[in-house]
């Protein structure tokens, strides 16, 4: 039977293997995942809510035991695990605690004239078994806060982790046993494509995939021959614009932290900046004096980690050298390390264009590519010359223009004199346009995506018949003539 190992980035040890589940098994699993949901999309969201208490206390009373293994296996420092994929998860889980009554409540809306004495409303309904596909990147995050959002909205999970991160699967899989959840309502498998495709094969209620745009395309593919819905959130190239007026020390921070926070392995890294010509200058003296100060890939209390995965820092490398070889120029800083295993120097890159694959394509990894541009028209223009639309972010002083800009920006979302952030706010919506991805999670729409929505018409069926039944009349026609022009003209 294939094992998947869990792998210490930080020195490449292997400290524990994890069986693959079968393909065999994935049916029987399936199987019990819809026994299970007779009886689950029973539960009262008061118990519900219990549940989701349970797995917030149980995040707290183990804050080091995540910590240092979701560290140790993706090479993440310490402060972005806490802040990044801890922090964000409990605080959406307590989101849900306090709102989720509100948001699966039946929710009544206006009735038309024409249907006087009729009252409508809308109903949430759980879909049933849910297969949720998640990231290396952010393991521990990107998988638990769908995971408690299907839960809450009254389905079943099968969940698979990344193989490249298999070990932060099994610290959520412990975390659920531990709550004692009825049997079938969570299980985890484990593998990589043909485990995946097997789930998909199995025709799960719905499917929600965090990963690449790639993989995102042929999962599409895949779940459209039976219809399967699915919500996909995909990859980045995120523009970073910084205006004239910008507070300029602020956004030199906010840059090199949008970069290189998690070794750039983001969905919403900082991808690409452009900064206006009158301030390049000094923008960039400044960035490079902060960018020396950091400290990188030696401890779990550096600003930077380590790469989790040696394919993409292959890309990486390949990206970074089709730059130079184009006539970019690398800023890698004072402090640089070997670069062995896991561990990549980050760099600034400038005299960049948008014929070079790092302006082109998604990178995540810690490159910072670095642009001038003179007009507001000009750097909408650029800025939108992307396949992808995730996130985005506008550092002036001057807030209407931040959101006039906001306005025609193609992104998912937008942060103004802020980066990234936008994505820890769990009464915000969150996703991507074009290639960025299909769907919005989080907030109320994080649970109505788990949910078929049911609209309900009520009659007291006192009257006999309605205007528009059998049997027609001439005088039935001129009545509702009269409507119309009465209502509409």
């Amino acid at each position: 039977m294939k094992k998947l190992e869990f792998i210490n980035r930080w020195n490449e040890e292997i400290f524990g293997e994890i069986a693959e589940s079968s393909i065999d098994s994935i049916k029987d699993i399936m199987d019990a995942g819809r026994d299970a949901f007779s009886s689950w999309k029973e539960t009262t969201v008061k118990t519900r809510v219990e549940y989701l208490a349970k797995i917030r206390k149980y995040i707290v009373d183990n804050l080091n035991i995540l910590v240092d293994g979701i560290s140790k296996e993706t090479g993440k420092v310490y402060t972005d695990t806490l802040s990044s994929e801890i922090y964000p998860t409990i605080d959406i889980i307590k989101y849900y605690e306090k709102n989720l009554g509100k948001i699966l409540k039946p929710k009544k809306v206006k009735t038309p004239v024409i249907l006087m004495g009729k009252e409508s409303y809308v109903e949430y309904k759980p879909m049933g078994v849910i297969c949720i596909i998640s990231p290396w990147n952010y393991p521990f995050q990107l998988s638990v806060t769908p995971i408690i959002s299907a839960l809450a909205a009254g389905n079943c999970v099968v969940f698979k982790g990344s193989s490249v991160t298999p070990y932060t699967s099994v610290l959520i899989e412990d975390m659920f046993n531990s709550i004692q959840l009825p049997k079938g309502v969570f299980q985890v498998v484990y593998g990589g494509r043909e485990i995946g495709e097997e789930l998909i094969n199995q025709k799960p209620d719905k499917i929600f995939f965090t990963g690449s745009v790639a993989t995102g395309k042929r999962i599409a593919e895949k779940a459209a021959e039976n219809l399967i819905p699915i919500e996909l959130e995909l990859g980045g190239k995120d523009p970073m614009v910084v205006f004239e007026d910008a507070n300029i020390d602020r956004a030199v921070k906010g840059a090199l932290w949008g970069a290189f926070t998690n070794c750039g392995q983001v969905c919403m890294s900082v991808e690409r900046l452009y900064v206006q010509e009158s301030i390049y200058d000094e923008f960039l003296s400044n960035l490079v004096f902060e960018f020396d100060k950091l400290k990188y890939g030696s401890d779990y209390y550096d600003d930077i980690g380590l790469m989790t995965s040696k394919a993409q820092i292959k890309i990486v490398k390949e990206q970074i050298k089709d730059a130079l070889e184009k006539g970019a120029t690398a800023i890698t800083g004072k402090k640089l390390k070997e670069e062995t295993g896991f561990r990549i120097n980050p760099v600034i890159l400038t005299n960049v264009n948008n014929d070079m694959l790092v302006m082109k394509e998604e990178t995540f990894g810690p490159v910072l590519p670095i642009m001038k541009f003179k007009t507001e028209e000009e750097v909408i223009k650029l800025a939108n010359d992307t396949p992808y639309g995730l996130n985005s972010s506008i550092w002036t002083r001057d807030l209407n223009r931040a959101k006039r800009v906001s306005q025609q920006l193609v992104t998912g979302g937008c942060c103004i004199n802020e980066v990234i952030i936008s994505v820890a706010n769990p009464h915000l919506p969150f996703g991507g346009v074009k290639n960025s991805g299909i769907g919005r999670y989080h907030s109320a729409q994080g649970i109505y995506t788990f949910c078929h929505q049911t609209s309900v018409v009520l009659d007291n069926g006192r009257k006999q018949r309605e205007i528009n039944w059998y049997p027609y009349s001439q005088k039935g026609f001129n009545n509702i003539k009269k409507l119309i022009k009465m209502l509409y003209k």
